[in-house]
């Protein structure tokens, strides 16, 4: 018998300028913990991960649409509501992109640029 070695994903972290900013926007659109924060490094505790944020200097965001290949990844974000998440998304300071792929997603940036999609939970 063959053992199968595989790892666990256990965090994602993010480049960005200012990681205070991001983990305040994405713990209260994901509604996940704090788990620490200073000004060169935050970091947010999900259910089953974690969601890093880290200070770069000269930090450019990716480009949407990928204009130059800047945009490496980006969140997909299942929604029961996906019109009351996105005005949620805007109120705590993202922005919606332009253009937008289609009708089933809608694609916004969160303050320092990044790009990620809100579609229906039915969809998953």
């Amino acid at each position: 018998m063959t053992e199968t070695i595989t790892a666990e994903l256990k965090m994602t972290t993010l480049d960005c300028a200012d990681p205070r900013a991001e983990a305040a926007f994405w713990s209260a659109l994901l509604g996940w913990e704090t788990a620490h924060v200073q000004d060169e490094y935050a970091m947010l505790t999900g259910p089953s991960s974690a969601l890093g944020f880290g200070q770069v200097p000269d930090y450019q965001p990716p480009s949407w649409p990928d204009e130059g290949g800047r945009k490496q990844f980006h969140f997909d974000l299942a929604c029961d509501d996906v019109a009351a998440v996105e005005a949620r998304a805007i109120e705590l300071g993202a922005t919606l992109a332009d253009p937008q792929p289609g009708e089933t997603w809608r694609v916004l940036l969160d303050p320092a640029g990044h790009p990620f999609c809100l579609t229906s939970a039915a969809n998953w």
